[in-house]
């Protein structure tokens, strides 16, 4: 009688093969470390240090004091979807229905996960910029696609080639996915390569998802434009967006998804069987931010445009070369420190100094050696970041 081979226990087997796949974020392991320590400045999380403007606060006081505790339409309420509809083509020229073309989402993570679950089959390719958000990959994989890099470098300001990209392109390319201004590099896309980036996604007949979460906070003379504004893109493009960075209003969770009708109908449906709708009341707080809010959203933004200009003049003083961030509040500076990959200088920095940045490599390959640190904390915490860190290197140089 022939032996059976015993299967794994289930425990082993009950995960699908693409979880398993994706590993956890590299971000996380530093803050579990963190949150066992004291004094430690951390630059690691992509969060606005202030708090959420009162006029926004209060908003969502009157909410749940008028009782607006029920669900919302699927889509999100009327008046939210007006005003992001009338914020958009005041601010970029891009005008949607605010009925059919707009999804209010939890957080744009939802609307991420969103856009490329309810239109990726299995082998379908995305490609991808890198250094990227952490999240992208593995909600690519998620939704049964396969994404395909294209890496930037730090001796060209890390700006995306529209050469490479269009070389990555195969039959099977479905999409390309953009997240600019970018988390971790601080780069952004100029307008010439953006208009490049349109005509090989017209040429090539390519859905492109646009993550513009960071589109308020730019610096300089740099001026955002929204992919989907640009000539042709209205039709093909996922934007997307939400109300955590420029509102300072990360755990509100409230985001937002544009798309033609036909795309978004399809969206929609795998946003009603999963999540029903955004909070109510985050709801009712974002109105208030887009109608009232953007005084608040320049004063922060002048800080951050304060803070940003101090710490990378500092990290270059210090010998890590770190070029200029032009959105976001990132800077990705390289390390020097010899035998010491990202992951271990982060730690080590950590560990000695009780600084926290997170290692280049958790966002691709080509971030193996850089780290990222987020300057949205105060300008004398980053002050004394800037003589740790240079105790640090200065140590490891010796």
């Amino acid at each position: 009688m022939a032996t059976m081979t015993p299967r794994p226990p289930l425990a082993e087997r009950a995960l699908a093969a693409r979880v398993r796949a994706v590993p956890p974020s590299g971000i996380r392991k530093f803050f579990d470390i963190l949150a066992t320590m004291d004094d430690v400045i951390s630059l690691g999380v992509g969060e606005p240090d202030f708090d959420t403007p009162p006029i926004i606060v209060e908003a969502g006081v009157e909410s749940l004091r008028e009782g607006r505790t029920h669900y919302t339409s699927n889509y999100g309420t009327i008046e939210l979807r007006r005003a992001l509809a009338d914020h958009l083509e005041r601010r970029y020229g891009v005008r949607y229905d605010p009925a059919t073309e707009l999804l209010i989402t939890v957080g744009a993570s939802e609307a991420v996960d969103l856009a490329l679950r309810a239109t990726c089959d299995p082998g379908d390719e995305v490609v991808l910029h890198e250094p990227s958000y952490v999240a992208y990959v593995p909600a690519i994989v998620f939704a049964g696609g396969t994404a395909v890099h294209v890496a930037t470098r730090f001796e060209d300001d890390f700006a995306l080639d529209p050469a490479a990209v269009e070389a990555a392109i195969t039959p099977r390319t479905k999409a390309l996915f953009l997240g600019y201004p970018c988390n971790p590099t601080g780069a952004v896309l100029p307008p010439a390569v953006q208009d490049e980036l349109a005509r090989i996604a017209e040429r090539h007949d390519l859905l492109v998802y646009s993550d513009e979460i960071y589109d308020r906070l730019a610096y300089g003379d740099y001026r955002h434009r929204a992919f989907s504004s640009l000539p042709g893109m209205r039709d093909r493009t996922v934007l997307m967006g939400g109300f955590s960075k420029a509102y300072a209003m990360t755990g509100w969770r409230v985001g937002w998804l544009a798309a033609p009708a036909g795309i978004l109908e399809g969206i929609v449906k795998v946003h009603q069987y999963g999540i029903m709708s955004a909070p109510t009341t985050a709801q009712d707080a974002a109105l208030i931010a887009l109608r009232d809010g953007e005084p608040e959203v320049e004063r922060m933004l002048a800080e951050y445009d304060r803070r940003r200009r101090m710490f990378v003049d500092g990290l270059n003083a210090i010998g890590l070369a770190t070029f200029e961030p032009r959105g976001a509040f990132y800077a990705f500076p390289k390390i020097t420190s010899p035998g010491l990959d990202s992951a271990a200088f982060a730690q080590r920095l950590l560990e000695e100094e009780h600084v926290a940045v997170v290692p280049g490599n958790a966002f691709g390959p080509s971030g193996e050696g850089h780290v990222r640190a987020c300057y949205a904390t105060s300008f004398e915490r980053l002050e004394e970041a800037l003589v740790r860190i240079r105790r640090f290197v200065e140590r490891q140089a010796a």
